[in-house]
């Protein structure tokens, strides 16, 4: 989720690096109008002035308005910000959700679930959240439209909807920050409840493992996956029913298995706890990098 931002962050940068306004250009961008009010060897500084004092760059050339497609870069990256909040908000909602609870958002002492139901604990901030992003997901096709269709730059009927979805845009933006920031600033991690998961699915990702090592050892490949696939199955049973999982255990006293592996070896291979790899490595060089990025005002890459 930090590096799907940091990415959104780089792109709202650089856009707001290029924005540009139409300018004093009159009606159709001639600048006639002016040019006849100030004389030709004062236009170019009346403009260049303007500019200094909106501290808004001006587009070269522009007829009616100023190209619409601006407005589309403008909402796809606020639509881009909305798409990584709402994928954090929709996981969160799963990670809440019985059985996991692994995590969710803090809940207030009295508040409400359910008015039907007080047992509940809805993510009602992680809700709203995805249900104002879908909305801001919509903008950038009307605003594509607007660009498109502009017919000439003779028609306004891009006038009404711009009313609408630009200060919508940015106040959905907004409302989407605070909330997530909201709730990570609280967010309930259940350690019980991760390590209950763990306990119960990780030894199936242990498999991969065993089946790369009985290779090397000099196993038939196919007819080892089939004997863990076998294992794997019955202790899907197992868990299906609510029973522990008894995966590892079965693994380990394969006396068909033992013929490559020890049965010291294969209880190695099935610690799933200490199969992570470089992902702990990588979580932290990732927040080093988001730290240092945004502390920086750098642009990053």
């Amino acid at each position: 989720y930090g590096q799907d931002l940091l990415t959104d962050w780089n792109s709202l940068k650089r856009l707001r690096a290029s924005l540009r306004g139409k300018g004093f250009k009159g009606a159709v961008g001639t600048s006639a109008s002016f040019l006849d009010l100030l004389g030709e060897e004062n236009i170019v500084l009346f403009e260049e002035r303007l500019s200094e004092i909106l501290e808004l760059p001006f587009y070269d050339v522009t007829n009616q308005v100023y190209p619409r497609k601006q407005d589309y870069n403008i909402l796809s990256a606020l639509a881009g910000v909305a798409a990584s909040l709402h994928k954090l908000a929709f996981d969160l909602r799963i990670l809440q959700s019985p059985p996991i609870g692994e995590m969710s958002e803090p809940f207030g002492k009295n508040q409400v679930g359910s008015s039907a139901m007080p047992f509940k604990k809805n993510p009602i901030a992680s809700e709203k959240m995805d249900s104002i992003a879908r909305l801001l997901a919509q903008f950038p096709r009307t605003a594509w439209d607007n660009a498109a269709l502009s017919l000439l730059e003779r028609t306004l009927d891009d006038s009404a909807n711009r009313r609408t979805i630009l200060p919508e845009a940015f106040l959905i933006t907004d409302e989407l920050l605070l909330t997530a920031d909201k709730i990570l600033s609280d967010l309930v991690i259940q350690e019980a409840g991760i390590e209950r998961n763990f306990e119960r699915y990780a030894p199936f990702a242990a498999l991969e493992a065993v089946l790369m090592a009985l290779g090397r050892a000099g196993a038939d490949r196919q007819e080892m996956h089939e004997r863990l696939r076998e294992h794997a199955m019955a202790a899907w049973q197992k868990v299906s029913l609510g029973e522990p999982n008894p995966l590892a255990e079965r693994v380990q006293s394969d006396t068909e298995l033992q013929r490559y592996l020890s049965e010291e070896k294969l209880a190695d291979l099935m610690r799933s706890k200490e199969r992570v790899g470089l992902a702990p490595q990588r979580a932290r060089r990732m927040a080093e990098n988001i730290h240092k990025r945004i502390t920086s005002g750098g642009d990053g890459a």
